[in-house]
């Protein structure tokens, strides 16, 4: 089972977050024992702005067994509607397209994503097995 990371998950462990951490320690345990972990190009920059280096970003996300996926043509594209359905509905600029790369990143390549931003992943991607450690 693939399981997709969002940076925040990530962030709570890289940071021993005192109000997060743990849970997100134990939903990236638990995941890599169903399979692997993944998260997309855009997660890997978020992450990699945190550190002072690139070789310091890469390690932290080599040690919790995160493999690089970035997106192909495929999952932009399919993003950039979702993203062009928000806004036609409403959505203000509040959110990026970077959200919602991740988000179809994770539906279209990944069997479950793990973030704490469960409300947004939700409502815009309901057929995407969403898991918030915060929630468990």
């Amino acid at each position: 089972m693939i399981t997709a990371v969002d940076s925040n998950v990530l962030l709570d462990v890289m940071s021993a977050d005192p109000v997060f951490g743990e849970g997100s320690r134990s939903a990236l345990r638990a995941a890599v024992m169903d399979g692997s972990l993944m998260a997309c190009d855009v997660v890997w920059s978020e992450i990699g702005a945190m550190f002072g280096s690139v070789d310091m970003a890469s390690d932290a996300l080599e040690e919790l067994d995160v493999r690089f996926a970035p997106l192909d043509a495929e999952v932009a594209m399919a993003a950039g509607h979702v993203w062009r359905s928000y806004r036609r509905g409403g959505g203000t600029r509040e959110r990026a397209i970077a959200d919602f790369l991740i988000g179809t990143h994770a539906l279209m390549r990944a069997d479950r994503f793990v973030t704490r931003d469960r409300g947004f992943y939700r409502s815009y991607f309901r057929r995407l097995r969403v898991i918030d450690p915060s929630q468990r």
